[in-house]
């Protein structure tokens, strides 16, 4: 059948037990869009928060993410249901790349290019066979990148988000832990949501009751404000195009559409984040594959492909970097729902609330304190995910082969060592790590013994590591 021709199963009710709606088949179409809209909540929170925490416009991200979804399927000819929401692994590379004077078209510059990478990295990939992402990107490197990426953001979190209101921080940070742990089902899925309308509630409260705050906003200024400013909400159309750049009361840039730029510098800065694109995208392929029973290492080319030019798409006109979402897979997994129609319901109203001017405005008020907790978090689970790659691939840090370029790469990463080149050239931080851990990890690798090589590639390893969103 083609893409939007899906075979109605089930008498267009829920699947009953151990059956599932295939890619290609679908429920009633009123039981669909509410699917749709599930979805559409469960990507909800990582979505537009990091975008916001790269000073883009949220109703941007929500729109493209919409649009990126929509090629994305496009490209795999609709046999892989998949999200594309904003990516976390550049996060921390827009504030490096925020700290050396890029402004948001720098950002969304070197975005763009990652995305021709990724791109290009598909088609490659297409071409010659899934294995070669293994060859070059192997689990151990995989997991050190991702690992470096995440952990490289904790002063961003302990300087810039925390201190603007620390016993919010604190409050949403717990908040956060215990819905996500505590909360069954789709609940615990969107744990960051619920975190950002508990942490909204609870900075109100405070403003009420214990009166404003005084603390430094996001530039490092301390002043005395009210937790919650909801002038930009009153003001905001219901309906109508983004806002332009606007800057924040807690100092935070919100940049609206906009061109990209082009600097060498910065992207080079940005381009191991198109590593842990790589394991996102080759992750949900094959937890996808897992839960319908088809093979769908063909596609993976395809899949980078698609996210590839989503990233393109999305960051031409300002928005975010675009990646699969592992919130999706848990919705799909609950529900044994993998139809793709439910997916184009979801592209559909993403790009409906991009163009409510309004939402965007409640989304970019989100007080600092709420994102410090949401940070500390996210931020964390990112890092963390890099060694769940190790656990899941058997990786043998006890084997120097893994264990000393790997390890030299992450302090470099983490605490962002400069190599100074030229007067006005440097790399460091992700940048250097990155180069570190890969070229250092195939270096060692060719030069050691053959026991050491043989300890060093167990297995089983065959498989960059699943997930990086939350």
């Amino acid at each position: 059948m083609g893409q939007f021709s899906w075979k109605v199963v089930h008498g267009g009710k829920a699947p009953p037990p151990g059956e599932v709606v295939a890619p290609g088949e679908r429920l009633s179409w009123t039981r669909t869009i509410g699917l749709g809209g599930q979805h559409v909540v469960a990507m909800f929170g990582a979505t537009f928060v990091f975008p916001v925490l790269m000073g883009l416009n949220p109703n941007i991200a929500i729109m493209m993410s919409g649009v990126a979804t929509a090629l994305f399927l496009l490209v795999v000819k609709g046999r892989i249901p998949s999200y594309l929401g904003s990516s976390a692994s550049f996060v921390g590379i827009v504030a490096a790349i925020r700290a050396q004077g890029g402004d948001s078209a720098h950002v969304t510059g070197a975005f763009l290019v990652c995305g021709l990478v990724l791109a290009a990295v598909g088609v490659l990939v297409h071409y010659v066979g899934a294995r070669v992402v293994n060859k070059v990107l192997p689990p151990a490197v995989t997991g050190a990148v991702v690992m470096l990426i995440g952990f490289n953001l904790a002063p961003v979190a302990a300087t810039t988000y925390w201190p603007q209101d620390q016993w919010v921080a604190l409050a949403t940070m717990v908040f956060v832990i215990g819905a996500t742990v505590l909360l069954p089902g789709f609940w615990g899925r969107i744990g960051v949501l619920l975190g950002v309308v508990f942490g909204f509630g609870l900075s109100w409260l405070l403003d009420v009751t214990a009166g404003p705050v005084t603390s430094p906003n996001a530039a490092g200024v301390v002043s005395t404000r009210p937790r919650v400013d909801l002038s930009a909400v009153g003001a905001a159309d219901w309906i109508g195009l983004p806002p332009r750049t606007m800057t924040l009361p807690n100092g935070t840039e919100i940049a609206g559409f906009h061109p990209p730029a082009f600097s060498i510098a910065f992207i080079l800065l940005a381009l191991p984040a198109v590593v842990a694109l790589i394991a996102e995208n080759t992750g949900h392929v094959k937890a996808v594959a897992e839960m319908t029973g088809d093979d769908l290492d063909p596609l993976l080319g395809r899949a980078l492909i698609g996210d590839g030019v989503g990233t393109v798409v999305s960051s031409s006109v300002g928005g975010p970097p675009t990646t699969t979402y592992a919130e999706n897979i848990g919705v799909m997994a609950a529900t044994r729902v993998y139809s793709t129609a439910a997916y184009w319901v979801a592209a559909a109203v993403a790009v409906l609330l991009g163009f409510c001017p309004k939402f965007g405005a409640v989304i970019v008020a989100v007080p600092g304190g709420v994102l410090g907790g949401l940070t500390v978090v996210l931020y964390g689970m990112i890092g963390l995910l890099g060694a769940k790659i190790w656990v899941q691939n058997r990786v043998d840090l006890g084997d120097p082969v893994n264990l000393v370029p790997l390890a030299a790469g992450l302090i470099i990463g983490i605490g962002n060592v400069t190599l100074r080149i030229t007067d006005s050239f440097a790399l460091s931080g992700i940048a250097l790590g990155t180069i570190v851990a890969v070229l250092g990890y195939h270096a060692v690798r060719a030069l050691a013994p053959a026991r050491l090589r043989e300890a060093a590639s167990p297995a089983g390893n065959d498989d960059p590591a699943p997930r990086l969103t939350t």
